[in-house]
């Protein structure tokens, strides 16, 4: 059976956000739905879904500065924003879109073409999701994220998913610094139950297992690692 996808709603109007999840429910899509910027900002710490629907004029954040936010994380660039807002001259759409949004509709708007517009721009973000999928380090390293696959050399390495996990995290940024704090976020989130010196452990097994490629692994002293080809 096939996930149902997550839509996000910010929204001041709670008439419009009462109808948005009225209207995507019945379209089979799971929706959460939010009155405030800063608390859509928080939740998707935490929870990323697959779409969100966003109001330009907020109480306490304007959503073109939300937009903002999403697309200088390098996490969220890919997600899929719509922009929906009574704004409807065509320079509040081209500031819209040139900030990163997908697509734009200006209320009143119909739910039926709202919801063939989140089917067109998911259908679009999917193409660019697998184009985002493989990491490749010259002839040396290949990551396959859908798979799971580490190939060193043409070579495929056996790897755990906590190594995979570290060593996508890392080469997806290379230069950045990672602390080890920030690791174990990015692998277990609030439900983390082991030392931040468990990691040291991962990444000396990632190490020995990628040979080679193991020597782009840097060791920055008393803060983390950062992955330098």
């Amino acid at each position: 059976m096939t996930k149902s996808k997550t839509i996000f709603v910010v929204d001041d109007e709670h008439d419009i956000l009462e109808l948005l999840k009225l209207q995507l429910t019945k379209a089979s899509f799971t929706v959460k739905t939010f009155d405030k910027g800063r608390d859509f900002l928080e939740k998707i710490k935490t929870e990323v879904p697959d779409m969100v629907i966003l109001d330009l004029m907020l109480p306490d954040i304007e959503g073109t500065e939300i937009c903002k936010t999403i697309r200088k994380t390098d996490q969220f660039k890919l997600l899929p924003i719509i922009m929906l807002t009574a704004k409807g001259e065509e320079l509040d759409r081209i500031l819209g879109l040139e900030l990163g949004a997908d697509d734009y509709l200006a209320k009143p708007f119909s739910p039926r073409e709202l919801v063939a517009r989140i089917k067109a721009v998911l259908r679009r973000s999917e193409v660019n999701r697998l184009n985002s999928n493989f990491l490749s380090i010259g002839e040396m390293l290949h990551i396959d994220k859908r798979k799971f696959e580490a190939k060193v050399k043409g070579k495929k390495v056996n790897l755990t998913s906590t190594e995979f996990k570290i060593l996508e995290l890392l080469v997806s940024h290379p230069g950045w610094v990672f602390s080890r704090e920030q690791i174990l976020n990015h692998l277990w989130g609030n439900d983390k139950i082991v030392l931040d010196r468990t990691i040291d452990v991962h990444i000396r097994n990632l190490r020995s297992k990628i040979g080679d490629a193991g020597n782009y692994i840097k060791n920055i002293r008393s803060i983390g690692y950062k992955f330098e080809a």
